[in-house]
């Protein structure tokens, strides 16, 4: 099990790396997250929903992501309370005093996915959520070294050394661990370090004498590696003024924004300069909008309202640009949003954005399917996933945006600058993302595969583990 000092310290990363080696090797393996809090997701092949970093690992192990390896996911819709989905599936909302009381059966979920999972691979990699260290989390832990006592799990502690305090974060987490734990920590990997090693091997040796625990080895900063990110906030990228003809797409960073994933093709084309507008920024000029997925559509609509970019939107209209909407982001551009059983928040109704001639009503039951089909602009083949708990009605839909196996999704406004879908994905198939730039504006976009792009950087991390961590070492846990 991999666990970190800190969010973000590297969990994800190490065990999508250590997946990928194994798989080399030959070995069957599977990666697993006892409990994520994570509002980007993906659909499984059993048609469940867990979090984007274990279909991730699981693309690493050359598998199909499965529910099993990510049996308790929290979506989190407000700051205090979140959707609770076990073995794929919605159980219901709960605030945080409910969900405590509630890990005792949720703890019984994990145990049976992991007695699965072991039913069928030689080898998992478990990673943990957050910190060990928690205090106020220990009491019916299930994420980190609750699950890890409940099933005798070896465990790693990676730190993230560019962030500062690297030794202040090993030596701290592990003090604040009982015995037992204590005895259950193996060694210690240090993430992201850029410099001369040997300027900080005295710094290795100390903690070694200090802990009594091995430094099993120290990663460094791999520049412009991509990993798709289980959360935390989307980036944009720096401006590509190299590129003779690039297209600027903007996207608004709502409050409660769902699978920002969507963007990670963009992010990287060489040819799109990627912004993402924060609250109190003007929304900028740009060739395309996308209005992003939300956890809670009505709340994030009023408070893009509240910066004034709904009067943006229109201007943008106006000027030429173009709009996508995805997922919650298609709800907004509606006439109305009704939530009449409060799933999302207050039982209640508001006016959308009335760029699109229909209505949006959310029902309990969520729609969790993998689609393929062609876009209508030009026939360019599309493929993705569908999260969402809202059905569309109207006259829009008549115009759809995109056709699948036995029925449509979406739907194009009548002057053709508005689109909407429920797709995510909808850019990482290269022929429906170059159909897409080139009717926002961009005349000649160039190929890229970003799956294959995936699988390099992927290959990229496990050279890195390879070359960097004591594989002799990890050899008494893991068979490599």
């Amino acid at each position: 099990m991999v666990q970190g000092t800190t969010s973000d310290a590297g969990k994800s990363t190490l065990v999508a790396g250590l997946c990928r080696l194994l798989k080399r090797r030959g070995v069957r393996v599977a990666p697993f997250k006892p409990q994520n809090m994570a509002l980007n997701s993906a659909v499984t092949e059993d048609g469940g929903e867990i979090g984007r970093a274990q279909a991730v690992q699981a693309q690493a192990c050359g598998l199909l992501p499965h529910t099993d390896m990510n049996p308790v996911l929290l979506k989190p819709n407000s700051d205090t309370g979140a959707q609770v989905i076990i073995h794929g599936k919605v159980l219901r909302n709960m605030n945080a005093a409910s969900y405590h009381d509630y890990k005792l059966y949720a703890m019984d979920a994990v145990l049976e996915s992991y007695r699965r999972l072991s039913e069928k691979f030689e080898c998992i990699v478990v990673e943990g959520a957050g910190s060990p260290a928690e205090i106020n989390l220990r009491d019916r832990d299930i994420a980190n070294m609750g699950f890890a006592e409940a099933v005798d799990c070896p465990v790693i502690l990676v730190a993230d050394i560019d962030r500062g305090g690297v030794f202040a974060h090993l030596v701290g987490t592990l003090a604040l661990l009982s015995e037992s734990e204590q005895s259950r920590v193996k060694g210690f990997v240090i993430n992201r370090f850029r410099g001369d090693i040997s300027l900080l091997q005295p710094g290795l040796d100390w903690l070694e004498r200090y802990t009594g625990k091995p430094v099993i080895g120290v990663l460094p900063y791999l520049h412009g590696l991509h990993l798709e990110a289980e959360d935390g906030a989307l980036s944009g990228t720096p401006a590509k003024a190299s590129i003779s003809e690039c297209l600027h797409v903007v996207v608004p960073q709502l409050p409660h924004i769902s699978n920002h994933t969507d963007f990670d093709p963009l992010r990287l084309h060489p040819q799109v300069e990627f912004s993402i507008i924060g609250p109190g920024q003007v929304l900028s000029a740009a060739d395309l909008i996308i209005l992003p997925g939300s956890k809670n559509v009505q709340a994030d609509l009023a408070w893009l309202r509240k910066q004034g970019w709904d009067n943006a939107l229109l201007k943008h209209l106006r000027y030429g640009g173009k709009i996508i909407g995805i997922c919650g982001g298609f709800q907004m551009l509606g006439a109305a949003l009704h939530d009449p059983l409060g799933l999302e928040g207050d039982a209640g109704s508001m006016n959308g954005l009335a760029l699109l001639d229909m209505e949006t009503t959310l029902h309990r039951e969520k729609q969790l399917v993998h689609v393929e089909g062609s876009l209508t602009l030009n026939g360019a083949a599309v493929c993705g996933y569908e999260i969402h708990m809202g059905i569309s009605s109207g006259p829009a839909l008549s115009r759809h945006s995109v056709s699948l196996e036995g029925r449509t999704d979406g739907a194009i406004s009548i002057d053709g600058q508005v689109m909407g879908t429920y797709l995510h994905g909808l850019f990482d198939h290269p022929e429906a993302c170059n159909a897409l730039l080139a009717w926002a504006g961009l005349a000649s976009p160039v190929f890229q595969d970003y799956r294959m792009l995936r699988e390099t950087h992927i290959d990229r991390l496990s050279d890195a583990i390879e070359q960097h961590l004591d594989m002799d070492h990890l050899a008494q846990w893991l068979p490599v």
